[in-house]
This record gives structure tokens, C-alpha cells and sequence, in this order.
């Protein structure tokens, strides 16, 4: 069975780019990794799709508001 240790996942910023560290609960990092900004977007888009956080069914631009 694989190991259900929870993550917690943070984005840090670096002169080359973004990274996604995903790090245990004591704080060690169990992993990095480099993004280009496109691919941190698109990384938080689809993440958060997952995740069935419903902003994407449920927000409504200001214009649309009247």
C-alpha cells in the first residue's frame, strides 16, 4: 500500500521561475519541481478542477452582474 502521508504543496518563486515544492508536515521537502508561468497556470487551473472546487461553475464576472 502506498504511503498516505498528506503534502503540503507551495509555490516559491526563483530567478529562473516558479517551483511547486511539495514538502511533509515536519517541513522536509519530498520534492521540487520547475515550471515555466504557463505551466504553474495551467498546473493551478487543472489542480483546482480536481480538487471540485467549483469556481468554474460558480463565478460570475462583474459585467455579468449588471
Amino acid at each position: 500500500m502506498a504511503d498516505e502521508t498528506p503534502f503540503n504543496l507551495s509555490v516559491q518563486r526563483a530567478d529562473s521561475g516558479p517551483r511547486i515544492v511539495a514538502t511533509r508536515p515536519d517541513g522536509e521537502i519530498a520534492a521540487e519541481f520547475a515550471l515555466t508561468r504557463a505551466d504553474a497556470r495551467t498546473f493551478a487551473r487543472e489542480l483546482l478542477a480536481a480538487a471540485g472546487d467549483g469556481t468554474e461553475r460558480t463565478f460570475v464576472p462583474e459585467k455579468a452582474r449588471g
